[in-house]
């Protein structure tokens, strides 16, 4: 089976997305809900000299190491936050549906997915919040390795700015295989907030100078990470 076939025939294909920035009742319903579990079983730690923005394209970066740690992006900002979901979260159809009223869309990530990538592209081009994890799946450990060149990519493309965010405990609240969270403190510190790169007088940014952005906005990652598990 080819990679557009995989891509055709996994769950969450036939998904509606659209970025719609209103937080209606459900949403706001839902994420009470959650900051409420959040603040209330891991008493979460928030600090740093970042911010996320009140208004604009912004990208929440955030190290990945817990399943939780999409949770923590909606305690960041009181502004509706999207984010990309694995595909197959979608096979459970009331879960699917959930996670669209979230903000959430799917993302195939055996092969490129040119879908997941335009759904994120409009979120930010019509100003909204992306929490996108750089590094891509969940790792293990403390330091971050090479990380996927999508968010300075998109930054580029929509003039979004980026915010490193360092989450400290979230592996050991939900380690891999855990099936229950457990009640640990959380610490998520916010670096500074990077600028969108400069595009050139084409409206283009080079290739190298998106590879620079990469390798800054890791830099500033494993810098927060440190400082959130200190």
């Amino acid at each position: 089976m080819t990679d557009q076939e995989k891509r055709a025939d996994a769950p969450g294909r036939g998904a509606v997305f659209v970025p719609d920035p209103s937080r209606s009742l459900v949403y706001r319903i839902l994420r009470g809900i959650v900051a409420g579990f959040l603040k209330l079983w891991f008493r979460p730690v928030i600090e740093g000299p970042g911010s996320v923005p009140d208004d604009g394209a912004v990208i929440i970066a955030p190290v990945h190491r817990s399943y939780l740690d999409f949770a923590f992006a909606i305690l960041l900002t009181d502004r509706k936050v999207f984010f990309m979901a694995k595909d197959s979260l979608w096979k459970w159809k009331w879960f699917g549906s959930f996670l669209l009223a979230m903000g959430a869309f799917p993302v195939h990530r055996e092969s490129a997915d040119r879908s997941a990538l335009m759904n994120a592209e409009a979120v930010l081009n019509s100003g909204q919040v992306l929490v996108m994890f750089p590094e891509g799946t969940r790792q293990d450990g403390p330091l971050i390795g090479d990380i996927l060149e999508g968010a300075a990519f998109l930054s580029a493309r929509s003039s979004a700015s980026i915010v490193p965010v360092g989450i400290g405990g979230s592996a050991l609240a939900m380690p891999k295989g855990a099936y229950l969270p457990r009640p640990k403190t959380v610490r998520i510190f916010l670096n500074t907030v990077l600028a969108p790169l400069q595009k050139s007088e084409k409206g283009r940014v080079p290739r190298s100078a998106v590879h620079q952005g990469t390798l800054t906005l890791k830099s500033e990652l494993q810098d927060a990470f440190d400082q959130a598990s200190a």
